[in-house]
């Protein structure tokens, strides 16, 4: 018999039993489609994992103030105000440093458009669009001379400009009023929607940091620096060299503890993007299971058909069919249940994908080696539990077999 016949045969004893031959598909179906989504939700995890790292910044460094110890007692992180503006001004002549901006941040209710809006306000310095990565929808940045003359212009989130001036055109020029301080709006933000944790990014109000220092806290130091190393820099020397400038600013001998701390914040993608493999590996290996139970499934279902079959075995074999015949046949029949499950398990997997990516609003990536490698495993699922009831039928005796009842 040629392959296209064995096909034939094999679909038509399956179409006998198509109620029993879907039922037996069920499982190869969710298995198939369990790794098209759990493949596409993991993928979907690392794109925000690296939108979330792009958002950061390039090759970002966070030097945060220290903690202090009171009667033994240590306090958190943040606990000294130990940063200066004038540190990061000192960071900006070393090595593979290409950008700095001190920070400063307060919360506060801002006024403007016949309305009011709570929101944090960060006071940075002009270098914080570059070492963000955070570029301008509209208007411009504040410059050198603003920070000199500590300017009273601001650039507002989107998630502001939408409350506080909904349905206007552009808020350019529009005067908002800061802790009863009036500030110019100058630009606005591009939309960068809300962090892995939630938070929304746009939620922001960026003033000069001399401006928020003077007109609003009236500090005279800073909540962190933020450092932008330059590409193809190695971070881990450039945070040593940091950290060494730093200690050395601030008259720290060893062993004394540092009065600060410094973040390197690629270390934490890196931590994020293997979480989310690991995650990925681990819903792949659950799915791999559904496959595997499929199989079985498989298996019980061709050994009834075996056992049912017996008499249309012996008579086959009684007028000619050899055992390997009669091996393709069954074999093939298993190989169709499972592929025809592996098939359908691709079209419903990506169409929950679909369905998930449009009302959660996540990133869905189908991969299609994830589909080729689905319906290949699917059709060894049927090769490897099929195997055993074709070589039972292929052994049959067709004399007992014509015997059976």
């Amino acid at each position: 018999m040629t392959l296209r016949s064995v096909v034939e045969v094999a679909w038509q004893a399956l179409e006998r039993n198509l109620s029993r031959s879907l039922l037996t598909m069920l499982g190869v179906i969710i298995g198939v489609s369990a790794v098209i989504t759990t493949v596409a939700i993991g993928a979907g995890a690392q794109v925000s994992v690296q939108r979330q790292i792009a958002n950061l910044g390039s090759n970002l460094l966070v030097v945060l103030p220290g903690a202090v110890t009171t009667s033994g007692a240590r306090s958190g992180t943040g606990a000294v105000s130990s940063l200066i503006p004038e540190d990061g001004l000192a960071l900006v002549g070393l090595d593979g440093v290409d950008a700095v901006t001190p920070m400063v941040m307060v919360r506060s209710q801002v006024v403007g458009g016949g309305t009011n809006w709570n929101t944090v306000i960060q006071g940075v310095a002009p270098t914080y669009s570059h070492v963000r990565n955070w570029d301008l929808s509209s208007g411009t940045f504040f410059s050198e001379s603003d920070m000199d003359t500590t300017t009273k212009v601001c650039i507002l989130g989107t998630t502001v400009v939408n409350n506080l001036f909904p349905g206007q055109v552009s808020p350019i020029g529009q005067s908002v009023l800061i802790q009863n301080v009036p500030f110019t709006v100058i630009g606005v933000l591009q939309s960068r929607g809300q962090t892995g944790f939630g938070q929304d990014q746009d939620d922001v109000v960026l003033v000069p940091y001399t401006s928020a220092m003077k007109r609003l806290t009236g500090q005279t130091y800073v909540n962190n620096l933020m450092i932008s190393a330059k590409d193809g820099a190695n971070l881990d020397q450039v945070q040593a060299a940091v950290t060494a400038l730093l200690r050395q600013r601030h008259r720290i001998v060893p062993p004394e503890p540092d009065d600060f701390s410094v973040r390197n914040m690629q270390d934490i993608a890196n931590a994020a993007a293997a979480t989310a493999s690991v995650m990925q590996l681990l819903l792949i290996g659950v799915a791999a299971v559904s496959l595997v139970v499929g199989g079985i499934g498989i298996m019980n279902i061709m050994l009834v058909s075996v056992t049912e079959r017996t008499r249309e075995i012996g008579l086959r074999m009684a007028v000619g069919a050899r055992s390997r015949a009669i091996l393709e046949q069954f074999l093939v029949e298993a190989m169709v249940l499972s592929t025809g499950g592996g098939l359908i398990g691709v079209v419903l997997g990506t169409a929950i994908t679909l369905i998930i990516a449009i009302l959660a609003n996540w990133p869905m990536i189908v991969s299609p080696m994830a589909i080729l490698g689905s319906v290949v495993f699917s059709a060894l699922v049927g090769v490897f539990f099929g195997y055993y009831p074709a070589l039972k039928a292929s052994r049959l005796n067709p004399i007992d077999a014509l015997r059976f009842e």
